[in-house]
């Protein structure tokens, strides 16, 4: 890869970093819905339920992303070896992806509190 294409890629990459870094602090600090009757409990506010949820969803998918990209590799590999194996191979592929379920099911929760 050439050494201006990386270059662009960078620059691409930390635009997006900046526009999301804006976009969360624009978020945080509009003091939330308009009219809406807030239902938090005192010890959170709404913004840091909807952050935390952002967060758990965000790491369990790039964990979950992480996983199933050296699993389903190696999953791949022992398969081309051994066909019989296909089956082991899809349920340890598959306990991967619940990582990112168990994520999405922590943020539901989140927004429920919020």
């Amino acid at each position: 890869m050439s050494v201006w294409i990386r270059r662009g890629l960078h620059a691409v990459n930390a635009t997006i970093a900046l526009a999301a870094l804006t976009l969360l602090v624009w978020a945080l600090t509009a003091g939330g819905a308009q009219g809406a009757v807030a239902t938090a409990p005192a010890t959170a506010s709404s913004g840091t339920a909807l952050l935390g949820a952002a967060i758990a969803v965000a790491g369990s998918a790039i964990g979950a992303g992480i996983a199933v990209a050296y699993t389903g590799a190696a999953a791949l590999a022992a398969m081309s070896e051994r066909p019989e194996l296909f089956g082991r191979a899809i349920v340890i592929v598959g306990l991967a992806e619940g990582i990112a379920i168990y994520g999405l099911v922590i943020g539901i929760i989140l927004i429920g509190r919020a």
